[in-house]
């Protein structure tokens, strides 16, 4: 069974010259495969040829792309299907030749061994002292340059804590290391501003739109700590988890509260059940 396609070869190599590799030129889209079917495809798809367009990188044919991850993902029960788009190098340096043509590496990987408590009980979240720099440029789209989260993820060892919350130099907190985040307070739905930093989360694309649905109110506005230690429920969001609530931060404690039932309740199907509009 093939693991991995670059330009729909199968291989887990790639030249050394490649641009992602020398300078983080690239985009990457983490989706979740369930009964062989790449999840919420046309969301991913959207955002990287977003990306794509932010990073001036000619047109991305998402036909053939979607036509290597259903080559891979076929037989697979669940998985998680990782696409990633970058550049060869004409030349060394920053600049980007004319002809440079993109790279297509699609892979596939084991299901991450994920406990079951932590959706049913939550999460305890720790507080990283690595901090996100503010670039407008790149903010929203998952570009390759992931060494602020890097730094970040190597903070901590304990494996009952799974996620750490990332503030930016401002003093803001905008997300944690792999996922994106909600507070509720006074029945009100609150998420970071996105606008100068973070990753545009596909999930939490979903949260926002399911909020609306069920006539709950949310607002995107810029959050400190201590709006996240004073709310009354804290969830953390990302397209293979879905939504763990957070019962704790540092010291801490949070309830699960009715809220984030709710929109969990609401985001299940969405996730996990078989739809025949999804790929």
């Amino acid at each position: 069974m093939d693991r991995a396609l670059v330009n729909g070869i199968p291989s887990e190599h790639i030249d050394i010259h490649n641009r992602g590799l020398h300078y983080g030129d690239g985009l990457f889209e983490t989706i979740a495969v369930i009964d062989g079917t790449p999840r919420l495809w046309e969301r991913h798809m959207q955002r990287l040829l977003g990306g794509a367009q932010r990073l001036n990188y000619p047109p991305v044919d998402t036909r053939l792309l979607q036509s290597e991850a259903n080559r891979l993902c076929a037989s697979r029960d669940r998985a998680v299907l990782k696409i990633i788009i970058t550049r060869e190098a004409e030349a060394r340096g920053y600049r980007v030749g004319s002809e440079a043509n993109i790279i297509r590496i699609v892979a596939c990987y084991d299901w991450p061994d994920y406990p079951e408590e932590f959706a049913e009980q939550g999460i305890a979240v720790r507080i990283c002292t690595t901090r996100l720099g503010s670039n407008p440029g790149l903010a929203g789209i998952k570009h390759l340059s992931r060494l602020e989260q890097v730094l970040a993820r190597s903070e901590w060892q304990e494996s009952h804590i799974p996620e750490g919350l990332m503030l930016d130099y401002e003093g803001h907190v905008i997300e944690g290391t792999q996922s994106n985040l909600f507070i509720v307070n006074n029945n009100q739905l609150l998420s970071p501003d996105l606008s100068q930093c973070g990753i545009a989360g596909i999930m939490r694309e979903l949260v926002i739109e399911q909020a609306a649905v069920l006539d709950i109110e949310l607002d995107e506005a810029p959050l400190t700590l201590q709006d996240v230690m004073g709310a009354d429920e804290v969830f953390i969001c990302n397209s293979l988890t879905g939504i763990w609530p957070v019962n704790k931060i540092e010291e801490t404690k949070f309830s699960i509260g009715n809220m984030t039932r709710r929109l969990m309740k609401k985001l299940r199907p969405i996730l996990y059940e078989p739809v025949a509009t999804d790929a």
